[in-house]
């Protein structure tokens, strides 16, 4: 008997179809992989699952050891040992990594939390993990990276039958990679399910037994794991592939100097004696693609927010566009100097989740766009709609709220609402260290 079973799952949103008929058995002990593009419906899948979309929302059952269970919410889905670690992080930024923790599931003497026992339950929980994390470190305070550690922590600690863990690495190092591999693998041999999405087909083809491969909303097939990788992406996207060729490295001049970065520093938020970055310094020449990389901590982040004017501690330095020095206190005098900014952290400081797709797409450009002070319509639908062209974002319209899109299509929104801008120097804050790419001209 699978331990989960999802038979003729459908959810309509406004204008699209983004699920018909999905029906996947989840075996005891295994790991699935589910793949496809942006906008395959995923998320919508495992929300499901996971008790967001409640019964009722949504066509077809959701069948736990053999029973029928109406899941109308996240508590009745994790009562039915279902942990889902979405890429959107539910911890709470005041409390502190134990709380969070324990967030739910206090213990309690006399009617009071019993803080001694919080803590070594939290340490227990997070020893799971083997990562050096304080306890009493506010969530706020720390990088996403770390966030998803204690995320994927705090649904390794539940009793759960069923984890699902949306784009897990995404923020992780190789070295934490491995450890989380490890981990499912030992969770799965004791008999809990898993169900792992990424974009990475290395990854999937490393870690999982079978593969579910979803397009447009449908359930398209399911195959081995080591099945060859362009077979994936053909169910991926409904194309047969040629022969795959690597692309050929072409050579390109660099051009003038269009970023100079010189003895940057950013001090420690809590800690102003100490410095996150210590006198930094590098370039960035027209048509170039800089690297910026290093392990969580490294400074990384703290160099891209202070070129973007929202570093949280004191900066020091001198910083040259088109070699004239220029004042990053403000996000707005980065963008009046033409640096564009994409954050590892789309929902908190890239999207207003509540505004549509078409006003997140205008928010970089209303200066552009305003006329007397109101903001030209026509020429703002007209821009919104190069861009779902120009990236291939999956919308129902321009009119729907970012926050029912994909998460792969709600990082093209952030993408796209700099590009009206064409800027000098596009700063990209990849959460992968090994992946991030920073600065094109």
């Amino acid at each position: 008997m699978s331990v989960v079973e999802l038979r003729k799952i459908g959810k309509q949103f406004p204008g699209v179809r983004a699920l018909h008929d999905v029906s996947l058995a989840i075996e005891r002990g295994e790991v699935l992989g589910l793949v496809g593009e942006n906008g395959a419906g995923k998320s919508t899948l495992i929300k499901i699952l996971g008790g967001v979309y409640p019964a009722g929302s949504y066509r077809g059952d959701v069948v736990v050891e053999g029973r029928v269970c109406q899941l109308r919410s996240t508590s009745d889905a994790r009562s039915a040992g279902i942990a889902v670690v979405h890429q959107e992080l539910s911890l709470v930024p005041e409390m502190t990594v134990a709380e969070n923790l324990m967030l739910g599931r206090e213990p309690a003497r006399f009617g009071v939390v019993d803080q001694v026992r919080l803590e070594a339950d939290a340490r227990a929980i997070l020893g799971v993990l083997g990562a050096g994390i304080d306890l009493d470190s506010p969530i706020g305070q720390l990088g996403v990276g770390v966030q998803q550690l204690i995320e994927i922590a705090k649904a390794l600690g539940d009793q759960a039958r069923v984890i699902v863990l949306d784009e897990p690495t995404a923020a992780l190092t190789d070295g934490e990679i491995e450890r989380l591999f490890a981990l499912v693998r030992e969770r799965a041999a004791l008999g809990i399910a898993f169900v792992y999405i990424s974009h990475r087909l290395d990854e999937i083809a490393a870690l999982c037994d079978r593969v579910a491969v979803l397009r447009d909303g449908e359930l398209v097939g399911t195959c081995d794991a080591r099945t060859p990788s362009d077979e994936i992406v053909g169910l991926m996207t409904g194309k047969e592939l040629a022969d795959v060729h690597a692309r050929r490295a072409t050579a390109v001049m660099p051009g003038e100097l269009v970023l100079e970065v010189d003895r940057l520093s950013v001090a420690h938020p809590m800690l102003p004696a100490r410095r996150v970055v210590d006198e930094l310094s590098f370039s960035v020449r027209g048509g170039e693609v800089v690297a910026l990389a290093g392990a969580m901590g490294s400074g990384r982040t703290a160099t891209l927010s202070a070129l973007f004017g929202i570093a949280r501690s004191a900066t020091t330095g001198i910083v040259r566009v088109d070699g004239k020095p220029v004042a990053l206190r403000k996000p707005t005098d980065a963008i009046a100097a033409g640096i564009a900014f994409v954050p590892e952290d789309r929902k908190a400081m890239g999207l207003v989740l509540s505004l549509s797709v078409a006003d997140n797409l205008a928010l970089s450009s209303l200066g552009r766009l305003t006329r007397l002070g109101v903001v030209d319509g026509a020429r703002a639908e007209q821009t919104a709609l190069a861009r779902l062209r120009d990236l291939s974002i999956k919308a129902p319209g321009l009119g729907a709220e970012v926050a029912t899109l994909s998460g792969g299509n709600q990082q093209k929104v952030v993408i796209g609402k700099w590009l009206e801008l064409a800027p000098r120097v596009a700063s990209t804050s990849a959460p992968r260290p090994r992946s991030i790419a920073s600065s094109r001209s």
